[in-house]
């Protein structure tokens, strides 16, 4: 007879179906919970005078917030003001959509800095995240509902 362990083998080769079986399983348990997530894509390109992505914001709206998963510009392009001008469309979208706030991460050498200077706030740290360094976790009020850190009774 099969342990308990033996009758659900873990297995490290997942295919793209097994991938979205995973994802929609979660958000169907999730959307039982906490309502429907009303998940988008955000994405945002800037191009130069030849057509070729000289900058790009990725994310999505969901549950009422913006989440920015990338922000990129190419080096000949920073300290234009491009990256205030995709991160304020991005947030404009949001707001469109019914979005109360937006939160992203940053590595320690990237753009906390930047984040900040647009309204950002620092929710969480992670130390060592990658090694020798650190990932800042930031929020931002775009509506009505407050961004603030709500810490686990202990």
């Amino acid at each position: 007879m099969a342990s308990e362990h033996e009758s659900f083998p873990i297995d490290d080769r997942v295919s793209d179906a097994d991938e979205a079986a995973v994802r929609q399983g979660l958000l169907a348990f999730n959307e039982r919970h906490i309502g429907p997530s009303d998940n988008r894509p955000v994405r945002l390109v800037a191009r130069d005078a030849n057509g070729a992505v000289v900058a790009g914001l990725l994310g999505h709206t969901r549950w009422g917030w913006l989440l920015v998963d990338k922000l990129w510009l190419a080096d000949a392009v920073r300290g234009q003001g491009l990256g205030s001008r995709l991160l304020a469309a991005a947030e404009s979208l949001a707001i469109d959509r019914g979005c109360t706030g937006a939160m992203l991460s940053t590595f320690e050498h990237q753009a906390r800095p930047f984040y900040e200077k647009l309204g950002y706030t620092v929710f969480g740290t992670l130390e060592g995240y990658p090694a020798g360094t650190r990932q800042h976790y930031l929020c931002k009020q775009l509506r009505s509902a407050p961004c603030t850190l709500a810490l686990p009774d202990i």
